[in-house]
């Protein structure tokens, strides 16, 4: 997100935590200036892909499961992703500071992908192994369908 009130590396926030750019917390952008930020990708990653899709607030919900608990549960069914502008079937990770706030399973491993292969970044896959990219999925290469930001 951009913050007009704000200057220089805090003009742009992450749109899940509203920390400020800068050098130790790189960010991916998606579509109209909306970003994820290194700590909330890390956050999404974990519980998206490696936990399975646990419900719960900040948790991961199948879009539209209106039985999760807490406010992911409302806004996976009523939310589109934040980062791709879509509403996608499958599990989302939302903010547990800023509820609506969510970004689904396509948009977490094309923004785990963008990072890693960015060396200053220093970011990779929780639970990745020692300089493994792409350790889920093969070699984080692949397009799921419709795999563009």
């Amino acid at each position: 997100m951009h913050d007009p009130a704000s200057s220089g590396n805090d003009f742009f926030r992450c749109d899940f935590c509203r920390r400020g750019w800068s050098e130790d917390l790189p960010m991916v952008e998606g579509h109209k200036g909306s970003l994820v930020c290194s700590r909330c990708l890390s956050a999404a990653w974990v519980v998206v892909t490696a936990a399975g899709g646990v419900g719960g607030v900040g948790g991961a919900v199948a879009a539209g499961d209106a039985g999760a608990a807490g406010a992911a549960g409302a806004a996976a069914g009523g939310s589109a992703c934040t980062m791709c502008l879509e509403h996608r079937k499958g599990p989302v990770w939302e903010s547990p500071l800023f509820a609506g706030s969510v970004i689904c399973l396509r948009c977490v491993k094309q923004a785990a992908r963008a990072l890693e292969k960015d060396p200053e970044s220093g970011w990779r896959r929780p639970g990745a192994a020692e300089g493994a990219v792409g350790t889920v999925g093969g070699d984080g290469d692949e397009e799921d369908e419709d795999d563009h930001l």
